[in-house]
C-alpha cells in the first residue's frame, strides 16, 4: 500500500497578494500598484519583487517603494502634536499639571512621545505607537536633525553663526549646530533658526545663552522633513504616508 505523503505548503501560496496590500496602504490602486511591481520599483525584505503572484504576510513584511517604508500594520499611527507652551512631556503628572497625556486622552492607540520638549519650549512634538521607530528618532548614532526657531535678545552679530557650526565649550562638553540662519531682526530682539541633531537637555537655549543671545522664546518646527505648518497650538495631526516614510528613511528602516 503506497503512502501519501502531504505537500509542503508553498510560502507564497500564504499571506495577501502584494498589490491588494499596496493599495491598502494607500500607496496606489491595485492596477498601478502591479505596474510598480512590473517595473521592479517594490522590495519585500530587501528583495525586488517583480512576480505579480507575490504574497506577503503585513504583519512581518518589510515593504519599500522606490526605496520608501510603507506602513503595512494598521493599528500603528504616528501623529505631532503642536506642544504648547507650559505642557509637560510626561504622560502623566502626580502634581496635576499639564501634560502631552491630557491631550491624548480620547484616543485608543497607547501612544508614547519620541524624545521631549521643554516645558517653556513649544512646537513639534512626535507621538507614536512604533517603538523601532521612536528608538532609531531618539538614538544619537543616527543624527536625526531637528529645527527650532528663536526668539532671542538682538541685534545679532554677524559671526555667531560661525561660532555655532564651529562649536562651543559647555557645562557639560562640546556642542555645534549644523546650521544658523537670522530670520528676522526687529528693535531689541531677532528671530534665528537653530538647526542641530543634538538632544541635550536645554540645548539650543544653552547654546545661544552661551554666545551670548538668551532666548525669550522657542518652537521647534522640523524633525527631519516633518513640520510643523500651521498646525495651532494644542492640535494634533496623523502624519501621512510620505511623512511617515521620510522618517524610516531618515533611520535606516
Amino acid at each position: 500500500m503506497s503512502e501519501t505523503r502531504s505537500a509542503r505548503p508553498d510560502p507564497n501560496d500564504e499571506g495577501i497578494r502584494l498589490q491588494k496590500v499596496l493599495a491598502k496602504a494607500g500607496i496606489a490602486s491595485r492596477r498601478v500598484s502591479e505596474e510598480l511591481i512590473d517595473l521592479g520599483r517594490v522590495t519585500v525584505d530587501g528583495e525586488v519583487v517583480t512576480e505579480q503572484g507575490r504574497r506577503v504576510d503585513p504583519e512581518t513584511a518589510v515593504v519599500h517603494v522606490d526605496g520608501v517604508r510603507v506602513v503595512l500594520k494598521e493599528d500603528v499611527v504616528t501623529l505631532v502634536l503642536n506642544k504648547p507652551r507650559g505642557v509637560l512631556s510626561t504622560m502623566h503628572d502626580d502634581q496635576h499639571r499639564p501634560c502631552v497625556g491630557d491631550y491624548l486622552a480620547e484616543r485608543r492607540e497607547r501612544l508614547f512621545h519620541v524624545g521631549r520638549l521643554d516645558a517653556d519650549t513649544e512646537g513639534l512634538l512626535l507621538l507614536t505607537n512604533d517603538g523601532d521607530l521612536a528608538h532609531r528618532l531618539m538614538h544619537p548614532s543616527y543624527e536625526v536633525p531637528k529645527t527650532y526657531v528663536a526668539e532671542v535678545q538682538g541685534p545679532v552679530a554677524k559671526d555667531v553663526g560661525k561660532r555655532l557650526r564651529a562649536g562651543v565649550e559647555l557645562e557639560d562638553g562640546p556642542a555645534r549646530v549644523d546650521s544658523f540662519k537670522l530670520v528676522d531682526s526687529m528693535p531689541g530682539k531677532a528671530l534665528v533658526e537653530v538647526i542641530l541633531h543634538e538632544g541635550r537637555k536645554h540645548i539650543v537655549r544653552r547654546l545661544l545663552d552661551h554666545v551670548g543671545y538668551p532666548v525669550l522664546s522657542l518652537v521647534r518646527t522640523h524633525i527631519g522633513d516633518v513640520q510643523l505648518g500651521n498646525q495651532r497650538p494644542g492640535s494634533m495631526r496623523v502624519l501621512n504616508r510620505q511623512e511617515v516614510g521620510s522618517l524610516y528613511k531618515l533611520v535606516g528602516l
